[in-house]
């Protein structure tokens, strides 16, 4: 008897010794799973559910038979609705956050961006990522058909994504009021940056910021732009959000130490009436 109760695939239990670490099953039968059918049947019920899976990166989706909390039977479902794949990669994004979306370094800073405009006026759209993923099913959902895995996901444009956010007046805007990059008196355009606790900041030689009265504000003029200040070999000799009080207290002792470390280079005695410059000194100057 206890052979056959153990290779049963279900029992009829009627009493059990539930004391102790272990508890005994002291009175069952074996029930055949036709059985169940041929006397519950209303009761069995089919259920469908899919789930994220990171390590195969595919959304595996599976059909369960129940009854009540017992599962009689599951198996791969070959063919779930699109429903049922969307709200499962919802769901991976709500548990995990949106990292596990294809994050580009466009789509990343274009979010740094926003995000820095979003702070100074509230009109801007919040697209922080525990934003985005708490309200993913509004932005990403309509981009999920037919995306089942990794592969899927990464055809996904999360730039365009994010533009649609933006109104056209903001889209305009932006550019302005957040530039990618600054345009210095050298001619040379230089990159602005949104992250850290500098930004907005950007890195330029010294010698190229010649005439630059004025540090630049973004952001509807709220914002001025934190310059780092690199020697001729790029490396930083000053960090400011005052350009003007840079050149009238402190640039005096930097061009002094950096002209004895660069003897051929451009160090003028007045840098705003000087000519900036991207070489070793501008045309026409010994």
């Amino acid at each position: 008897m206890k052979d056959t109760l153990s290779s049963s695939a279900f029992l009829a239990i009627a009493e059990v010794d539930d004391e102790g670490a272990e508890g005994r099953i002291l009175l069952a039968a074996p029930l055949e799973e036709a059985d169940l059918y041929r006397h519950h049947a209303a009761e069995i019920e089919e259920e469908r559910s899919a789930e994220w899976d990171d390590t195969s990166g595919t959304v595996r989706a599976r059909i369960r038979r129940m009854f009540g909390a017992i599962v009689l039977r599951e198996q791969p479902d070959p063919s779930p609705g699109p429903e049922l794949l969307t709200q499962a990669l919802l769901d991976a994004v709500a548990a995990k956050g949106v990292s596990i979306l294809p994050w580009t370094e466009k789509a990343r800073k274009l979010q740094e961006r926003m995000r820095f405009l979003h702070r100074i006026h509230s009109d801007w759209p919040d697209v922080s990522d525990e934003t985005l993923a708490a309200t993913a099913k509004s932005w990403l959902a309509p981009y999920l058909s037919g995306v089942r895995k990794r592969s899927d996901l990464q055809a996904l444009s999360l730039s365009s994504m994010l533009e649609n956010f933006l109104t056209w007046p903001q889209r305009q805007e932006l550019n302005v009021e957040a530039p990618t990059h600054l345009l210095v008196p050298s001619g040379s355009k230089i990159q602005v940056h949104y992250d850290g606790p500098q930004a907005p900041y950007a890195a330029v030689r010294l010698q190229e910021v010649f005439g630059m009265m004025e540090t630049p504000r973004i952001g509807f003029g709220r914002v001025p732009i934190t310059l780092h200040l690199l020697s001729p070999a790029s490396r930083p000799v000053q960090v400011t959000s005052d350009l003007r009080n840079f050149w009238q207290h402190t640039y005096f002792e930097v061009k002094k130490d950096l002209k004895g470390r660069y003897p051929k280079h451009y160090w003028p005695d007045d840098p705003l009436q000087a000519t900036a410059t991207r070489k070793v000194r501008p045309e026409g100057q010994r």
